[in-house]
């Protein structure tokens, strides 16, 4: 009976030991720019080599964005962009939008000098003869006081653009491969519209090299 309760307890502790099976390669999670993708999508991300940019509305900021985003996708140089949807890897569909706001800036300084100045004098005489006199006196005084200010102000207007864009990259199969969001106010050299395409293709190109590098070992 001893033996048998032995034999039992040795057999459940290696049972509850046993080391659990590793996770297949395949599994394992392709990673883009920090954020965790799906190994198939990213397979389908990869093998984007011909684009469509789907239109991203009929009003006029609408149309220069997309006009935009194809002109920064030319320029990449990576991608063929078509006007064939049908022979397109994927389409490249978005929204966005461009306001504009007036900033007022103003910047003022001034300088304020003040003196004061006083002064006083008094004088006192007497005069003494056959046990008669007199005694006279004097005074006077003054006060000057003065301010002097000087004061400049600058005032302007100045025209802010503000463009954003969301876009997202499908498919043929209609799987969402890809999407970002951007914002801009405009850079040195280029208005928002312009900044804000270059900045979504930018991303792109930065998360396929970073697919195609693989992850870190």
């Amino acid at each position: 009976m001893i033996t048998a309760l032995l034999l039992l307890f040795f057999s459940f502790g290696q049972t509850n030991t046993r080391t659990p099976p590793p996770v297949p390669h395949s599994q394992s999670a392709a990673s883009s720019g920090g954020t965790t993708l799906d190994p198939e999508i990213a397979t389908k991300l990869l093998k984007v080599r011909r684009i469509y940019v789907e239109s991203f509305g009929d009003d006029a900021i609408s149309k220069q964005l997309q006009a935009m985003v194809i002109d920064s996708l030319a320029k990449s140089k990576r991608f063929i962009l078509t006007e064939n949807k049908d022979k397109a890897d994927a389409v490249l569909k978005g929204a966005g939008l461009e306001k504009t706001a007036q900033e007022f800036h103003s910047i003022g300084e001034g300088t304020t000098v003040a003196t004061a100045a006083g002064a006083e004098h008094g004088e006192v005489s007497g005069n003494w003869s056959g046990g008669t006199g007199s005694i006279s006196g004097s005074s006077n005084g003054g006060f000057i006081a003065k301010k002097l200010g000087t004061s400049d102000s600058q005032a302007s207007t100045e025209t802010v653009n503000d463009a954003r864009l969301a876009v997202r990259l499908v498919f043929t199969d209609g799987d969402v491969i890809w999407t970002t969001t951007k914002g801009s106010k405009g850079a040195k050299y280029k208005g928002a519209s312009a900044d804000v395409a270059d900045q979504i293709v930018k991303q792109l190109l930065w998360d396929l090299d970073k697919l195609e590098s693989g992850p870190k070992q």
